[in-house]
């Protein structure tokens, strides 16, 4: 069987114009494991509530961190691609869960060159529902529609992967090296609350009750608080930092409904009311820079900082293409060749 990787990372509008970003919010919106209610209620709450409202507001934040070569996020993924293709021997294609650049896309890409057995590898270190489970069940239904031969087998949430935080320990390590900081906040993406709950596979084990997440669990494999928490904690272990001097938290919350706690924005003013006067925060759910990182954080979290009397606030990049990070990705791949020719 021939052998390829398809890489995929959630996605962005074509331009930010609000009639693409209203395209692409649509979609993304419109997604029952985004948003994970009746379709009635997501139809009305989706495309007749936010897409009157969100797009143009939106399509002002995307403005602020558009580069002259397109979305950030795109741009550094398919770098990402280029530098992982050139050390891999097999073909390696992106793909975004939302957007023009469809799952179906990368697939085709990879059977005209012969394909018919993929590596998929969604780009997220933690297991989610809006994040790696659509990713999984879409391109499940897409072989299954259009690529009946096609073998897919996917990498798992790898956020207690020991070489993956070494990658991003050394990487948080470098780019806070001469920095000042009296406090490191680790901001994660947000979900509902009740998306924990959807995703214990054992029914009774998620209570987000301040113990569940450190209670040993098969649930673990499948609960996005728990794997953030805990590339936390690995992280902190790696980089000796001493308890207190930093914290996690969920940024990127939507609608009224409860989302994971403590909200980023809220920790950043707490902590300068508190007398923080310096800061440094990095956003481990994201491998590439994107609008939650570059306008969200970078942006609007220092504005906050400073606001409540905060001064020095130092943002880490993503993964992006950090050498480390393309050749433990392509590790991984190498494994998997080996793995699927004796198995």
């Amino acid at each position: 069987m021939k052998k390829g990787v398809l890489l995929v990372n959630l996605g962005s509008p074509d331009s930010p114009e609000p009639k693409d970003v209203k395209r692409y919010l649509g979609e993304f919106l419109m997604d029952e494991r985004v948003i994970d209610v009746p379709l009635w209620a997501r139809t009305l709450l989706v495309k007749g509530i936010i897409l009157n409202t969100r797009p143009k507001q939106s399509a002002e934040a995307y403005k602020k961190i558009w580069w002259k070569n397109g979305s950030p996020l795109i741009v550094l993924s398919e770098e990402l691609q280029d530098k992982v293709q050139e050390q891999v021997e097999f073909p390696v294609a992106l793909a975004m869960r939302y957007g023009s650049m469809t799952i179906k896309k990368g697939l085709q890409e990879l059977v005209d060159k012969g394909v018919d057995e993929v590596m998929l590898i969604p780009l997220y270190p933690q297991f989610a529902m809006a994040t790696t489970e659509t990713i999984l069940v879409l391109a499940e239904e897409v072989r299954k529609a259009h690529f009946s031969n096609l073998k897919i087998e996917s990498l798992p949430a790898f956020y207690n992967d020991l070489e993956y935080i070494d990658v991003l320990s050394n990487s948080i390590q470098r780019h806070l090296k001469g920095k000042e900081y009296e406090h490191l906040l680790f901001s994660y993406h947000g979900v509902p609350e009740r998306h924990i709950r959807k995703s214990d596979i054992t029914k009774s084990h998620c209570k987000i009750d301040g113990s569940c997440c450190a209670t040993p669990s098969k649930a673990h494999e499948f609960c996005y608080r728990h794997q953030c928490y805990e590339v936390t904690r690995l992280v902190a272990e790696k980089l000796d930092l001493v308890e207190g001097a930093y914290s996690t938290s969920f940024q990127s919350r939507l609608g009224f409904d409860p989302w994971l706690l403590p909200y980023t924005d809220r920790t950043i003013e707490r902590l300068g009311k508190k007398g923080v006067k310096s800061m440094a925060i990095v956003t481990p759910a994201f491998v590439s820079d994107c609008l939650e990182t570059l306008e969200e954080i970078a942006m609007e979290g220092e504005e906050i900082f400073h606001e409540v009397g905060g001064g020095e606030f130092t943002t880490v990049p993503c993964l992006n293409t950090d050498a480390a990070w393309v050749s433990l990705i392509a590790k991984w791949i190498n494994e998997w060749s080996m793995k699927s020719v004796t198995a």
